[in-house]
């Protein structure tokens, strides 16, 4: 198996166990009880927090893909009464506590999940930080005791390893993080882009602009659909970011590997159950 080949299964396998910070209520319930007015107030001071009390602008650069001015609406205000580390900690409990509840008292506590906790673990501290701000700042946490915490964490920051090196495919193409929406938009066969979840709720005029530039350079037709050149960019993307996803796998032997996909790959498919409509 090839290493890009592996980050991207590991990222298939992850991907439904991190999007419970996102879909599932408990998180939102943990930051609401804190004294965060909406969800996105929660988010930024949750998400950004390993950062330390950075300005709006450098959380805006981390996260890459949110509108100009989006970050700046909730740093640093968010932090205003609740320090950062409160928040991420109301994040993670909340997390760790919707995945209790999906997974079952019998999957969270069989050997198999405490041994992909200690496996993820090793990768997540398996791979240099340079050049990957938001998986640095992930690094800087304690490594938690409780096993499906550790999960939670690992999975986490090896997520955030994976955007960062996102973020750098993206510029090496020249791709905004608007323009990633909207290529990811058309690629799910979202049309018009522009009612993407992500993006349909900026300024018309913004919008407008960022798909007559797509035009202009001939990723996006008259119609408003990915061109052939469009789909090549999307798809070297695609494989640079799996390439640069592949180094905390190293860590692993390709047993320890072979024994972590089979520990995570019922888990997984609980966490992908969960978020089908």
């Amino acid at each position: 198996m090839s290493t890009a080949h592996t980050a991207r299964r590991m990222h298939d396998l992850l991907e439904p166990i991190c999007l419970v910070t996102y879909f599932a209520d408990e998180p939102n319930e943990e930051l609401a009880a804190l004294g965060h007015r909406t969800y996105w107030d929660g988010y930024f001071a949750s998400r950004a927090a390993p950062l330390g009390r950075v300005p709006a602008q450098v959380v805006h650069a981390a996260f890459y893909s949110f509108a100009e001015g989006e970050a700046a609406r909730h740093i640093p205000s968010a932090w205003a009464t609740i320090p950062p580390e409160d928040s991420f900690a109301a994040w993670r409990r909340g997390s760790v506590s919707a995945l209790h509840r999906l997974l079952g008292a019998e999957r969270v506590g069989s050997p198999a999940t405490t041994r992909a906790a200690d496996l993820l673990t090793e990768a997540a501290a398996g791979a240099p930080t340079e050049g990957r701000v938001m998986y640095a700042g992930m690094r800087t946490l304690p490594v938690p005791t409780d096993p499906l915490t550790r999960l939670w964490q690992s999975a986490a920051t090896l997520r955030e390893h994976r955007g960062d090196g996102h973020v750098t495919a993206l510029l090496a193409e020249r791709i905004g993080g608007t323009e990633a929406h909207i290529l990811s938009a058309l690629d799910m066969g979202i049309h018009p882009p522009e009612t993407f979840g992500r993006v349909h709720h900026l300024p018309r005029a913004r919008l407008a602009e960022v798909m007559a530039g797509l035009r202009h350079r001939g990723l996006v037709d008259d119609a408003g659909w990915l061109t052939d050149a469009g789909r090549e960019v999307k798809a070297r993307v695609e494989a640079v970011t799996d390439e640069l996803a592949a180094p905390p796998y190293a860590a692993l032997s390709t047993a320890e590997l072979d024994e972590l996909v089979a520990a995570l790959e019922p888990l997984s498919v609980v966490m992908a159950a969960a978020w089908t409509p």
